[in-house]
This record gives C-alpha cells, structure tokens and sequence, in this order.
C-alpha cells in the first residue's frame, strides 16, 4: 500500500494528501487578503471540482482530484462582482463572468503550480512557476511519503519589480508582475 503523502501549498496555502488511489487538495488561505483558487486540467484529464472557488484570508477549503490528475493552481485576487452580476478579478482572472473557470485559464500575472499525479512510474510531479508571471507568494511544502522536497516563492516580489514589469490596478496599486 501506498505511503500517505501531504503537500502544503502556499499561495494561499493548500495541503496534498495522496494515497493509494486518491488525493485530496487542503487549500489554507495565508494572504492578509481573500483569494480565489482556481485550476485548470492537462488536456485529456478530468476537470478538477470546483475549478473556481473563494478562500477568505485564513479560510481553508479540502477538495479531492481526479485520479492521475495533471494540471495547474492559481490563486486570483482584488476580485469582485459588478452590478450584472459579472465575476472578475484584477489578478488572475479566468473570463468567464463566473468564480469557476470551467476550463479557462488565468490571464497573466499569475503564479502558477504545476502537478502530475500518477505520472511517470506512477510518481507525483509538481513545481510552482513565474512563466506567466507572479501575483501572490506560493508554497508546495510535502508531508509523508519519501524524498519530496518543497518549493515556493514565498516573497511577495510586486512592489520590488520594476514598474515597466508591474501590472497595476486602477487605483495604482500593483496586483502582479509579468
């Protein structure tokens, strides 16, 4: 049988508990700010449920994944919901007018994880990226099983970028780099 793994990932945090047959996500919100998770399945696997939810700051949320589920997590925040009832959010957004994302991705800045589970050998793969920018600080931090390391970026780099780089809020204020 299958050692028990657990996985804390921090964009809000969110914790990995694979087993045998299944996983289960445990989103933790660490962000002095409500975030709304979203993800996005690989082509050709199941859609991980909910696509699109939110986390209040210091809320956590547990959901399980598809088997062998690959795909990315991103946190969207400065999000709001106009007078049509349109869902949008300054960082991250999905474009779909809605908190789930139905098979839509975020816009760019967003700060990505990235997870294979059951890949090759039947091990998990996951890694956190800046390819599509950086919006919220992110940790996947392993619990149980064997030789899983953690990986992150736990720095809130948005105001330390170069302003040529920063995408900004109406307000002025920086909601992401890219």
């Amino acid at each position: 049988m299958a050692q028990p793994r657990l996985v804390s990932l921090a964009f809000f945090v969110a914790v990995l508990i694979s087993g045998a047959h299944s996983t289960t996500f445990n989103f933790k919100n660490n962000c002095p700010y409500p975030v709304w998770p979203a993800s996005l399945a690989n082509a050709g696997k199941a859609a991980f449920s909910p696509t699109g939810f939110q986390l209040d700051s210091g809320a956590s949320l547990s959901v399980d994944a598809p088997s062998a589920w690959g795909g990315r997590l991103w946190a969207r925040h400065r999000c709001s919901t106009d007078s049509s009832g349109r869902f949008s959010c300054l960082s991250g957004d999905c474009g779909t007018g809605q908190v789930a994302c139905n098979g839509a991705g975020g816009a760019p800045p967003t700060t990505l994880v990235e997870f294979t589970l059951q890949g090759d050998g039947g091990k998990d793969f996951y890694d956190v990226s800046c390819v599509d920018g950086f919006n919220v600080p992110v940790s996947v931090v392993p619990s149980g099983g064997s030789n899983c390391d953690s990986t992150s970026c736990r720095t809130n780099i948005n105001a330390r970028c170069p302003t040529e780089l920063q995408m900004t809020a109406p307000d002025g204020s920086v909601v992401g780099v890219i």
